[in-house]
C-alpha cells in the first residue's frame, strides 16, 4: 500500500504550519489517519467536541490542504465526508545540509522468507488473503504458501532469517546495523497486559531481550485486513534493534553490552536474524510479527547497516 507524504518549507507553507499548530486539528488528522473518512458528526462525538468547533477547524485544515471533503447524500440532506490527505509531514529547509560521507544499506525481508524455524502451538501463518495452511500446526510453517506471509504467531521458539552481508560485499566496514519490525506477544483473544520476552540473536549471538507488554486487539490495525476478525491480534509496536561498537540498544535504550566486534561481521557472508521467544524465558508470553498487509506499518523486517567509506 502507497504512502502519500508532504514535505513542507517552514519559510514558505504557513497555511500548512498553521493547519498544524492546534492540539484539535492534530486530533482530528490522527483520528482519520486512524479509523479512516468519517463525517464531522461523528469526528465531534469521537473527540467530544462540540459540532462548531470540529466545522472551524476542518475548514482550516481543508484550506491546508491537510484534509480533502467531499459531499454525499445522507438520510437528512448532505454530509460532508474528511479525508486524511497525508501519512507524513516533513518539515525541511529547502537549504542543503552538508552530510557526512557514509553509505546506508538497506535490505527488507518478506515475513516468510524464513531459512529455519521451530515453533510451538498455538501458532500460525496468514497472508493479506487468509490463513495459511492450517491453524496451531508447526509443520505448517514449512507450507510453500508461506512466501506470502503477512503476519506469525507462535508460543516458543524461533523464526531465523537470513540476511546478504552487502557490506562485506562492498568492503565497507559497518558503523552500525539496525532491525526493525513491527511485534506484539501473543495470548488466545487479546490481552493488553501480556508480557513477553522476545529475544534477537544475530549469527548465533544473542543481542539482548526486549519484553513486550501486551498483545494488541483493542482495535482494528491500520493495515490490518477486513477478513481478520476483531477479537485477534491487531497490530504490535514498531521497534528499533540497533547495534553499534558501543552495544546493543531497542529505541535507543541500552539492553546488553554485545557490539559490533562481539559479532566479527566482517567474518560472515551473511546475517542470520533469529527472533525467539525462549524456552526459560521469564515472560514466556508469544510472539505476533506483523508484516506488510498487517498492523498499524506496512513493512516486513528491514535490516539497515551505516557503513565507513
Amino acid at each position: 500500500m502507497s504512502r502519500n507524504f508532504l514535505v513542507v518549507d517552514p519559510e514558505e507553507d504557513f497555511e500548512v504550519l498553521r493547519g498544524l499548530a492546534s492540539t484539535i486539528r492534530v486530533r482530528i488528522l490522527k483520528l482519520l489517519h486512524v479509523h479512516g473518512p468519517m463525517n464531522g458528526n461523528d469526528i465531534a462525538e469521537k473527540l467530544d467536541l462540540p459540532q462548531s468547533t470540529v466545522s472551524t477547524n476542518i475548514q482550516i485544515l481543508e484550506e491546508a490542504g491537510l484534509i480533502r471533503t467531499e459531499t454525499q447524500k445522507a438520510r437528512k440532506g448532505n454530509q460532508k465526508i474528511c479525508h486524511s490527505t497525508f501519512d507524513e509531514v516533513l518539515v525541511m529547509f529547502k537549504e542543503d545540509i552538508p552530510k557526512q560521507r557514509s553509505n546506508g544499506i538497506e535490505v527488507s525481508m518478506p515475513l516468510g522468507l524464513y531459512t529455519s524455524c521451530e515453533v510451538s502451538a498455538p501458532c500460525g501463518l496468514c497472508s493479506s488473503e487468509g490463513i495459511i495452511g492450517l491453524l496451531d500446526v508447526p509443520d505448517t510453517f514449512l507450507d510453500p504458501d508461506r512466501m506470502k506471509t503477512g503476519l506469525i504467531w507462535f508460543t516458543r521458539g524461533f523464526v531465523e532469517y537470513q540476511f546478504p552481508n552487502n557490506a562485506k560485499l562492498a568492503q565497507n566496514r559497518i558503523e552500525s546495523m539496525e532491525f526493525s519490525m513491527e511485534l506484539s506477544s501473543e495470548v488466545p483473544g487479546t490481552s493488553a497486559d501480556w508480557p513477553s520476552d522476545i529475544t534477537l540473536s544475530v549469527n548465533g549471538t544473542e543481542i539482548g531481550t526486549w519484553m513486550s507488554p501486551g498483545d494488541f486487539g483493542d482495535k482494528r490495525g491500520v493495515y490490518t485486513p477486513d477478513w481478520w476478525k476483531l477479537k485477534g491480534s491487531q497490530y504490535g509496536k514498531l521497534k528499533s534493534w540497533r547495534v553499534t561498537h558501543d552495544g546493543s540498544f531497542v529505541d535507543g535504550v541500552k539492553i546488553s553490552p554485545i557490539s559490533l566486534v562481539d559479532l566479527e561481521l566482517e567474518n560472515h557472508h551473511s546475517i542470520r536474524l533469529r527472533i525467539a521467544v525462549k524456552a526459560d524465558a521469564k515472560h514466556p508470553g508469544g510472539i505476533n510479527i506483523f508484516g506488510k498487509g498487517f498492523g498499524n506499518y506496512d513493512q516486513d523486517i528491514v535490516l539497515r547497516l551505516e557503513t565507513e567509506r
